[in-house]
């Protein structure tokens, strides 16, 4: 972002502030009594009315349809509606929802030999589209097809952690015919147990991911399953136009007797792909859409639209959320590879302009100085990289370890960011802007959403080879605490040369050590205090550049009804919504 586009953002932003008085959670007089966060803890619009077609865009597309495959946190959200996993957060508004309810499970998890076994009992007369029973044997079938990372680049790897499995095993394609007994078993048709390498309290975490929910064995077609994923939720997929659109129809072998957890209002969803964000805007604005589905909130070219206008503002929340916006900052990549060089950038950031790239603290959220959220229990407020008084960044500080590293000059280098999201090209454009000062010059790059961490910054070989030593990243806790926050962004084990890894940069043998250290910490003040322990170490080594502690400006749709934030998710929860 250009310094003259960021001053007339400011100006446009302060202007618009102040004539909503603020920004607040006051309405404006004459607005809707339930207009302006509205939805944050409580449900706007409730309503048991069925029927018509939910539509909604995305500016790129999905990594995955698969639930073996996918990490994106409005693609989790969105699962719900077309698979069921063993347990689910609950559909709720406020604090309630990060509460884990059962879903294909009977109940929450039952735990034996101190936490190292855990048991789950399945519903039964649970249905796939096709009307075949669900039998536990499907949902060990997902969790184990999960661990190919070579066919599934992108979910996370709790399970291949934490699971007692045998040496070398590779999933059920190439490791064809191996007993995996002794890491999730199915001793009849509605019971699994899994068997873990060592306790672990939180696993009933681990069972609300979309890779427990099941794949009938004799339906999957590995790589090509997201094309037609067999449904066992309220909805099932109609037409799967890869990179244009998706529709989805009512699912009629899904029984609500056997789901307490889904109202399933909608006829279905008409999802559009790679739409233009600021068309989004436009067009959830005028009514032609319902949502922008990636949660992430308006554009900055709409936001004085929003804010301005009393009627348009009573459509609108401001949640905070645990999602960090930030750089990942690679050290595999020279001059990266040099820890001044690193420090270099770390000083030289205009923080304000990160900020604005998102549209201020009050759409893109708080500047951040940590890995961690304040929102995460075990967080340490600290700042290792004072950026002056105004947070435009040390310049002097930044010439002073560009020297120590032997660029006192500067260097070029390259920095990626994910096409069809405007806020992080504008990012990528205020590092430029930033780093320009004290002689560092960045070539940009925009890489598809979809595959931007299979292919390209989370795959390291294309890194490497293309030298690419930034990359623009958000991260929201998978859920909040400590270790659902940093394990899969800090801990260099879920690197992989196949790509797919959240974690980019992070390769610190303590951080790794300090993990396992938390995760069999008993105490939680003392476990808590190894979260914090981690994230300055991270920071020490300056390999990631914390932006902001997200918030996000969301928009209704018109003509939505039950809509309220999931604060699992930071963002409206969709499997909810209705029709007026």
């Amino acid at each position: 972002m250009t310094s003259k586009r960021a001053a007339a953002l400011a100006v446009a932003l302060a202007t618009t502030l102040t004539a909503c008085g603020g920004g607040g959670a006051e309405n404006k007089p004459g607005a809707p009594a339930d207009g302006f966060n509205a939805s944050l803890d409580k449900v706007f619009s409730p309503s048991d009315k069925k029927g018509g077609i939910i539509k909604l865009a995305n500016s790129d597309d999905w990594d995955s349809l698969d639930p073996a495959d996918t990490y994106y946190g409005f693609s989790w959200n969105f699962s719900r509606v077309y698979v069921r996993s063993l347990l689910m957060f609950k559909v709720a508004p406020g604090k309630a929802s990060e509460e884990l309810v059962p879903d294909l499970a009977e109940s929450l998890g039952v735990p034996s030999d101190n936490g190292k076994t855990w048991t789950y009992k399945i519903r039964k007369g649970v249905k796939f589209e096709d009307g075949t029973e669900v039998t536990a044997k499907d949902v060990k079938y997902n969790v184990l097809r999960s661990l190919d990372r070579e066919v599934f680049p992108n979910g996370p790897d709790y399970f291949k952690q934490f699971l007692d499995l045998p040496a070398d095993y590779k999933g059920p394609y190439k490791s064809k015919g191996v007993n995996t007994d002794q890491a999730v078993e199915t001793p009849d048709s509605h019971t699994i147990v899994f068997r873990l390498k060592a306790p672990f309290g939180g696993f009933d975490y681990l069972a609300h991911l979309p890779q427990t929910a099941p794949v009938p064995e004799a339906k999957d077609t590995g790589a090509k399953y997201k094309d037609h994923v067999i449904s066992t939720g309220p909805y099932m997929f109609d037409k799967v136009e890869v990179g244009k659109r998706y529709t989805l129809k009512r699912n009629p072998n899904w029984d609500p007797a056997t789901d307490p957890n889904r109202k399933a209002l909608p006829d279905g969803y008409d999802i559009a792909l790679k739409v233009n964000a600021d068309d989004i805007d436009n067009r959830v604005l005028s009514g032609d859409l319902h949502l922008d589905i990636t949660g992430t909130g308006v554009q900055p070219a709409k936001l004085a639209s929003v804010l301005g206008a009393p009627d348009v503002k009573a459509r609108a929340d401001n949640p905070t959320t645990t999602r960090l916006w930030y750089t990942s900052v690679n050290p595999q990549v020279a001059p990266f590879d040099n820890i001044d060089c690193r420090k270099a950038v770390m000083y030289a950031v205009d923080r304000t302009g990160y900020q604005l790239a998102y549209g201020g603290e009050f759409s893109g959220g708080e500047l951040a100085t940590t890995v961690m959220a304040p929102a995460i229990p075990g967080y340490q407020k600290f700042d290792l990289y004072p950026a002056g008084p105004d947070s435009k960044g040390d310049l002097a500080k930044a010439k002073e370890h560009l020297a120590k590293c032997g660029k006192a000059d500067g260097f070029e280098a390259t920095m990626a960011f994910r096409e069809g999201r405007p806020k992080e090209k504008a990012t990528a454009e205020s590092f430029q802007a930033s780093l320009a000062r004290v002689g560092i010059k960045l070539v940009l790059k925009g890489f598809p959403s979809g595959d931007y961490f299979s292919q390209f910054c989370g795959n390291p070989p294309f890194v490497r080879s293309n030298k690419i030593g930034l990359c623009v990243n958000g991260w929201a806790a998978d859920w909040n605490d400590g270790f659902g926050h940093l394990s899969q962004i800090v801990d260099s084990r879920v690197i992989r040369d196949s790509g797919g890894s959240s974690n980019i940069s992070v390769r610190i043998p303590e951080v790794d050590q300090l993990l396992d250290q938390a995760v069999g910490e008993t105490d939680k003040a003392k476990r808590e205090q190894l979260w914090a322990a981690i994230d300055k170490r991270v920071m020490e080594e300056a390999v990631i550049y914390p932006g902001l502690y997200s918030k996000a400006l969301l928009l209704r749709g018109k003509g939505l009804t039950n809509v309220f934030v999931n604060e699992a998710y930071g963002m409206y929860d969709y499997l909810a919504l209705g029709l007026a």
